[in-house]
C-alpha cells in the first residue's frame, strides 16, 4: 500500500516525517487553531464550513488570514492522492472514510506553520455507541469563560478538555465529560456539542454565542428544520439536560451518538430514543450512506 502524505509548509513530505520545532508556540504554547474533516464516500463533507470557521479562528489569533485558503487547497489535494488508499479499502461493499486534520501556528521566525494530514477513520472506537449510547458525568472542571477566548475559537488548548474526561472516567470506565459553562449552565462535552430532545419543545441546544460552533450541530439543525422538528437555543440547566426524554453528541467524526446516562441516572429510558434513530435516518439520507451501519462494518473489519 502507497505511504500516506501530509501537507506541511508548501510541501508534500511523508506524513512520517511529519514534525513542527519544539520552539514553534503550536507546541511550546499551544497557539494551534484546527479543523477536524471527515469523508463520507470518499468526499470532504461541509468543507467550506470548515474553511470558514479555521479562517474566523486565524483573525481571533493574529496568524495571517491567508493560510485558510492555502490549507483549503490542499484539503482538496489531499483527497486527491488519498483516494486510491481510501477506494481499496472497500470491503465486503463497507466503504472506508478519512479524517482529514487542518492546522495553523505563528510559526518560527514570522510564517506561520501549515498541515494538512488524515487517516483512516477509527470507526471501532464508537461503532458500538450508536446503539450502546454513551454515558456523560458533569465535571467540575468547566469551559474557559470568554475573558480567556471566545467560544467560537477551534484551538488545541484543551487541558480543561483531558482533565473533564479524567475526571469522567474515574467515576465510570469509558464514561466523558458534560463541561458546564461559568454560569452553571450546560456548556458541551469534550469533543462534541451537546443538545437535548422533549417531546413538548423538540431539540434544545444550548446558546451558540457560549459554545464552539460545531459544523456538525448546524447540520443537526438543517435536518431538524426540514423534519419539522423544532430547533432552539437556551440556557440549559444541569437537571434539564438529566430530565431531558432523549440527549445526543454531535461532531464531525461521530456525526450524532446518544447519550444514554447522566451522573450514574439514565436519561429517557436509558437506551437510544426514537427521535434520535428519526434524526440518525436524516443524516445517512443527507450524507449518502448508513452511518452507523458503516461504523460497525468497518469496525467488524478493523478487528
Amino acid at each position: 500500500m502507497a505511504e500516506r502524505q501530509a501537507y506541511l509548509n508548501g510541501q508534500w513530505i511523508d506524513d512520517r516525517a511529519l514534525s513542527i520545532p519544539v520552539g514553534d508556540p503550536g507546541f511550546a504554547m499551544g497557539i494551534t487553531i484546527t479543523e477536524r474533516l471527515r469523508t463520507f464516500g470518499g468526499r470532504v463533507w461541509r468543507q467550506p464550513e470548515h474553511v470558514r470557521r479555521l479562517r474566523r479562528s486565524a483573525e481571533i489569533v493574529g496568524i495571517d488570514v491567508a493560510v485558510a485558503d492555502e490549507i483549503d487547497v490542499a484539503i482538496t489535494e489531499f483527497l486527491r492522492r488519498h483516494e486510491p488508499q481510501r477506494a481499496a479499502a472497500t470491503i465486503d461493499g463497507v466503504e472506508d472514510d478519512w479524517a482529514v486534520v487542518a492546522f495553523a501556528t505563528p510559526g518560527v521566525g514570522g510564517e506561520p506553520t501549515r498541515c494538512v494530514h488524515g487517516f483512516p477513520l477509527e470507526f471501532h472506537h464508537w461503532a458500538h455507541q450508536y446503539d450502546a449510547g454513551v454515558s456523560l458525568w458533569t465535571s467540575a472542571h468547566r469551559q474557559t469563560p470568554e475573558n480567556c477566548w471566545p467560544a467560537e475559537l477551534k484551538c488545541r488548548s484543551r487541558m480543561h478538555y483531558y482533565l473533564a474526561d479524567q475526571e469522567a472516567r474515574r467515576r465510570e470506565p469509558g464514561a466523558r465529560a458534560l463541561l458546564l459553562d461559568q454560569d452553571g449552565y450546560v456548556g458541551e462535552a469534550s469533543t462534541a456539542n451537546v443538545v437535548i430532545y422533549n417531546g413538548g419543545e423538540g431539540i434544545v441546544s444550548p446558546r451558540m454565542d457560549k459554545v464552539l460552533p460545531g459544523v456538525s450541530v448546524a447540520v443537526l439543525r438543517e435536518l431538524a428544520e426540514a423534519e419539522g422538528v423544532p430547533f432552539t437555543e437556551r440556557d440549559l440547566t444541569p437537571a434539564e439536560f438529566r430530565a431531558a426524554d432523549e440527549a445526543w453528541l454531535s461532531s464531525t467524526s461521530i456525526c450524532l451518538m446518544p447519550v444514554v446516562r447522566c451522573d450514574g441516572a439514565s436519561i429517557g429510558a436509558g437506551k437510544p430514543g426514537p427521535m434520535y434513530a428519526r434524526m440518525l435516518s436524516a443524516w445517512d439520507r443527507a450524507v449518502g450512506l448508513d452511518v452507523a451501519g458503516q461504523a460497525r462494518g468497518r469496525a467488524t473489519i478493523s478487528r
